[in-house]
């Protein structure tokens, strides 16, 4: 007696994409990035699912919040988002939805999508951006900056507007 088995492709194409399915989804999570032992950037997700395929990725569907820590293990900045996702190969992270990230100084940065490359340290954006610091708001396309967000560079300037202008007379002036 003899059998055979004949498979649709459609369904093995199904089977296959299912294996794309998460492999680890985790609720309230927390991960830690360090290097030689030191933390140096801290990732919470309410809502955090990690991929294993060809390229691996990590998923944060749910927004998330990352804060990056000095040599000394203190806080200088944070960045939060709506979305985001962290490929393993090219230690990527992009963020999407209403990014923003604070530094030391107050100093906040507004895009819709912002890229965490971990290696360089570094913190880029090819879309519209919005920096506002305590003197004024500045208005462009596309910035870089190292992740604590102190020296930063947007790359096409549309405006600025000034803060706290003092447009008063002085008190020593007439008017005739």
């Amino acid at each position: 007696m003899l059998s055979s088995c004949e498979n649709d492709m459609a369904v093995v194409k199904k089977i296959a994409s299912q294996k794309e399915a998460s492999a680890e989804t985790g609720k309230d999570v927390e991960v830690l990035y360090s290097d030689q032992g030191k933390i140096k950037a801290k990732l919470r997700a309410p809502t955090l699912s990690r991929f294993h395929v060809k390229d691996s990725y990590t998923e944060m569907p749910d927004g998330l919040k990352l804060l990056f820590f000095d040599a000394d293990g203190k806080v200088n900045s944070q960045l939060t988002a709506g979305y985001g996702i962290s490929y393993d190969k090219s230690s990527q992270m992009i963020a999407r939805n209403n990014v923003e990230a604070i530094n030391i100084y107050g100093d906040k940065l507004n895009t819709e999508e912002l890229i965490w490359n971990q290696q360089t340290q570094k913190i880029s954006s090819d879309k519209f951006v919005k920096i506002t610091t305590k003197d004024e708001i500045i208005f462009g396309d596309g910035f870089e900056s190292n992740q604590d967000l102190t020296n930063y560079t947007i790359r096409k300037i549309r405006g600025t507007i000034r803060l706290n202008q003092d447009l008063s007379v002085p008190a020593d002036s007439s008017h005739q």
